[in-house]
């Protein structure tokens, strides 16, 4: 099940999941639109790591799924990966790719990619990767960039 606009609230309030900062405008029906955290320019042709505006913490029965904007998708901008474990907790880096034919500059606080809430039946693992508590753009795990 899809966790609508009224029970992502819910569950902020009840401390039980983490936006944060959360930004009313940014919420969705059934997402929340996740901002960046700094400007950054996606040149064309190349994948650019994006961390999110946001700390996220998702509790154990809860996963999220990542996906581009449609007013960046128009632009040619897609997400690499995304996908979010329970128990995540951290900045999300953002793996954007500008397939378009121009640079596409992302602004600072500007919303970019929704994250959409799932929940999990019958889980009882959390994440406990090497992206646990990350803090800006996290690079791969040879430790180079994209």
């Amino acid at each position: 099940m899809i966790l609508s606009d009224t029970i992502i609230k819910k569950r902020i309030l009840d401390g039980d999941l983490v936006l944060d900062p959360y930004n009313e405008a940014s919420q969705q029906p059934a997402s929340y639109d996740l901002r960046a955290a700094e400007t950054t320019v996606l040149i064309h042709g190349t994948c650019t790591l994006v961390p999110s505006l946001e700390w996220v913490e998702l509790p154990a029965d809860v996963a999220a799924t990542l996906r581009c904007r449609s007013s960046f998708g128009r632009r040619g901008v897609l997400i690499g990966g995304g996908f979010v474990d329970p128990g995540f907790r951290g900045q999300l880096t953002l793996c954007l790719v500008n397939m378009g034919s121009e640079d596409v500059v992302v602004e600072k606080e500007e919303r970019i990619v929704q994250i959409i809430m799932q929940t999990v039946a019958g889980g009882d693992r959390l994440y406990e990767g090497r992206y646990q508590d990350s803090r800006g753009a996290v690079a791969n795990r040879d430790g180079g960039v994209i």
